[in-house]
């Protein structure tokens, strides 16, 4: 597979170039030269596999040489070992053998080690990354912008790896405090993983990442790569999980339609959805959920895109107004709106929606949402709301909960009246003294802190 850049079409990388330099020489975000696109037979082969051999074998169409069949598998097993439950509301997990029982769902992606979705790129991105490095012997020093989730997947997949740093990110009193104490807690004193917040918002923390690589004697100088979901190699094993649960539903659900709902805010998680229904997924429709930071929701009712400086709300990892996939979304439609509408339907919420929603929910399911999941639920209800005269309405409905609720504990008790237990990982975290680096969103001020951390002498 070839990776070509968005701003230049003619300029080419290998998927090994393309996931060590994150962005194009040009600046372009790397797609791929074109997607397979899998048979009903094929896709029923694919889905009688386990979620790890689905995965390796979709792998195989992106990656090069590099990898052999052998190498993805075991790449694939060893990132992949939780698992990636379809529940119910009431938590009973899907059971084939009675598919009439249930036609909502919630694919939980939150059962990995940082218990977020963030977990399946980022395991998949840290091995593949290794492999590669292995081979040649390079080193590299990972820059990642996080609104919460993100930079906790990203070091645990690259804790204790040799000839890798990273550091996260992250905005002051932007991401909750689970999150924050499960990013300034990683490994021990001296370790490879350093967390930075910074005074200003996650679009800062963001654009400071973008200056970094825009800056040639610094990226050059660092080795710099990105783990941000600019990096295909992010959004790219993100459309591994819609592919296989999309084929398990279809199976229990034969001759029914699906839709998926998704909390939303860089679109990463949305590209790779749209990438797995490109590659024949059996996926009718994708809900997008927004919080007050919803650019691509007004797109969706207008076709004008307009990005923003973000607000800060209760989804705080939604909390991005410039968000980097959208320019990957209007590629993979070849800039026809109406294509990408007739697929793509948003809504957003505010707040106080969202925390009346949470409360109500549980009172009548007794699942627990974090906030995010909320806003991904509240807008599949929407959705059901405004298709609810069509005749074709019979589908099968499924929300992506994208993070334990023990993430966001203090939002989520103070919402519910009653405690979330932490599970032990989380609770390992607090038994720990945070390490972090505070400073302000200038270039400036990051490099000085890179090249004091990575080059101290």
């Amino acid at each position: 597979m070839q990776y070509h850049s968005l701003k230049t079409n003619s300029v080419k990388a290998s998927f090994a170039d393309a996931l060590l330099a994150s962005l194009a020489p040009d600046g372009g975000l790397w797609m791929p030269d074109s997607l397979p696109n899998f048979t009903p037979e094929q896709t029923a082969q694919m889905g009688a596999m386990s979620f790890a051999d689905c995965a390796a074998k979709l792998a195989r169409y992106f990656v090069d040489d590099s990898f052999s069949d052998d190498d993805l598998r075991a790449l694939c097993r060893d990132a992949y070992d939780f698992p990636m439950p379809l529940v119910e509301s009431t938590g009973r997990v899907m059971d084939s053998a009675t598919p009439e029982i249930a036609s909502d769902y919630f694919l939980e992606l939150f059962h990995g080690p940082t218990l977020a979705f963030k977990d399946f790129a980022a395991r998949f991105m840290g091995r593949a990354a290794s492999h590669l490095m292995g081979k040649s012997g390079e080193t590299r020093t990972i820059l990642v912008a996080t609104s919460g989730d993100t930079g906790g997947a990203i070091g645990d997949a690259f804790l204790g790896q040799d000839g890798i740093n990273v550091f996260i990110l992250y905005p002051k009193g932007g991401v909750s405090k689970v999150q924050e104490q499960q990013l300034t807690t990683m490994g021990k004193k001296g370790c490879n993983i350093h967390a930075i917040c910074v005074d200003g918002t996650f679009d800062d923390c963001q654009a400071l990442v973008k200056a970094a690589f825009a800056d040639q004697a610094l990226s050059v100088k660092h080795h710099l790569m990105s783990a941000n979901s600019i990096n295909v190699g992010r959004v790219i094993p993100q459309s591994f999980y819609y592919f296989w649960s999309s084929l398990q539903i279809k199976a229990a659900h034969p001759g029914k339609r699906i839709v998926y709902s998704i909390p939303s805010g860089n679109l990463g998680n949305l590209t790779g959805g749209l990438i797995a229904r490109k590659m024949g997924a059996p996926i009718e429709r994708f809900v997008i959920g927004h919080n007050v930071n919803d650019p691509f929701v007004d797109y969706l009712k207008t076709g004008e895109y307009t990005p923003r400086p973000s607000q800060p709300t209760l989804s705080n990892a939604m909390d991005i107004g410039r968000p980097n996939n959208f320019p990957r979304i209007v590629d993979l439609f070849g800039g026809d709106f109406d294509a990408l509408s007739a697929v793509c339907w948003g809504a957003s919420f505010t707040d106080d929606e969202t925390e009346r929603y949470m409360r109500r929910y549980h009172a009548r399911t007794g699942y627990v949402m974090c906030p995010h999941t909320t806003v991904g639920q509240l807008a599949m209800d929407a959705f059901g709301n405004a298709f609810a005269d069509d005749v074709e309405t019979d589908f099968i409905k499924v929300t992506v909960a994208t993070a334990h609720p023990a993430k966001f504990a203090d939002s989520v008790e103070r919402i519910l009246r009653e405690d979330v237990p932490l599970p032990e990982p989380l609770a390992k975290a607090f038994r720990k003294k945070p390490r972090v680096h505070v400073m302000t969103p200038e270039l400036s001020s990051l490099a000085d802190y890179l090249s004091v951390t990575l080059d101290p002498k």
